[in-house]
């Protein structure tokens, strides 16, 4: 299990620094953001399981050539009392270090998950009482305030829509309903749950390029397909009109059209700057569209991701392969 090892740490390094860095620099998800979703995903994945594994096998390797045997070996030791002669010092810490990393991720992906929805029933407490419901719209709130506001709050059967007069007063009937549409289609391709397992990530590795460069990608994504969902309906022109005057608001900050979900659960949302950059950005994609990404080129993201997931499983798992 010696090179399965140094197999994992040398994809742990080159997935935490070099292919992150490289995929957030490409143009290529503006085109297929699905794929790109997808790639992000397994990048995060194996780029954990990279780390974790590669210390686990390294500490189990006096204990047996695969890991099912030398995690049996290691459970006689612990419980049987067994001699643990062939044990250094060195692999008890590598064992040590898998285990503490491997309880890190877990606890903060719990603890952000508390945190958000700790976040959302705030914010839902204060839309009770700053908020009414549409006359028109189901499941849509309706806030007095003058900057144009429009996010979606998840809840299952509780999730609602919230716009803001502003809003109503600034856009067409045409622009209304295309960001009505973006925003169910957050919930109904529950978006939500995609920022949170990366704000987790994030805040588990700060120091992680992967970590930084997946949040913020993930973010201008999932924009990107609420922005198409609604392009099945609505005019790009109409979109584009949408998108700048809820993502630009005149003179006030700048609001993209899912920004106040991350800010209402403490997701370590992105910085206003960010959220210009991402709406200028999506600005581009639909002014000058490109054409979407071949079938096999799609095919091809998925069956790399797929392999970026298989590759360090088999060299945990798989006895003799190494």
């Amino acid at each position: 299990m010696i090179w399965a090892s140094y197999l994992l740490a040398a994809l742990a390094l080159v997935l935490a620094w070099p292919v992150p860095i490289a995929l957030s620099r490409a143009k290529w998800p503006a085109r297929s953001p699905f794929s790109a979703m997808v790639l992000w995903q397994a990048i995060a994945l194996a780029g954990g399981l990279s780390m974790i594994g590669s210390m686990l096998t390294w500490g189990l390797e006096p204990l047996g050539n695969n890991l099912i045997g030398a995690l049996v070996n290691l459970w006689g030791i612990l419980i049987n009392r067994q001699p643990a002669t062939t044990l250094g010092l060195v692999h008890v810490f590598a064992l040590s270090a898998a285990l503490l990393l491997s309880a890190h991720l877990v606890f903060t992906l719990l603890l952000t998950y508390y945190r958000i929805r700790r976040g959302r029933r705030r914010h839902r407490d204060m839309l009770t009482l700053l908020s009414s419901p549409s006359d028109t719209r189901p499941a849509t709130l309706v806030i007095n305030h003058p900057v144009p506001v429009a996010y979606c709050l998840p809840g299952g059967a509780r999730s609602v829509t919230v716009l803001s007069d502003g809003l109503l007063e600034m856009l067409s009937d045409d622009e209304l309903s295309a960001v009505l549409i973006h925003e169910k289609a957050h919930l109904a391709q529950h978006h939500h749950l995609l920022l949170w397992a990366f704000a987790a990530w994030r805040a588990a590795l700060p120091w992680l390029p992967t970590s930084q460069l997946a949040q913020q990608s993930v973010n201008e994504l999932i924009e990107m397909l609420a922005d198409d969902e609604a392009l099945h309906t609505v005019q790009p022109e109409t979109l584009i009109r949408a998108v700048a005057i809820v993502g630009t608001g005149g003179a006030a900050p700048a609001e993209s059209l899912a920004a106040a979900e991350i800010r209402s659960a403490p997701l370590l949302g992105s910085p206003d700057e960010q959220e210009k950059l991402g709406t200028a950005h999506r600005l581009s994609r639909l002014l000058t569209p490109l054409p979407p990404l071949p079938a096999w080129q799609r095919a091809a993201v998925l069956i790399l991701s797929g392999l970026l997931l298989a590759v360090p499983t088999t060299l945990l798992i798989a006895p003799g392969i190494v």
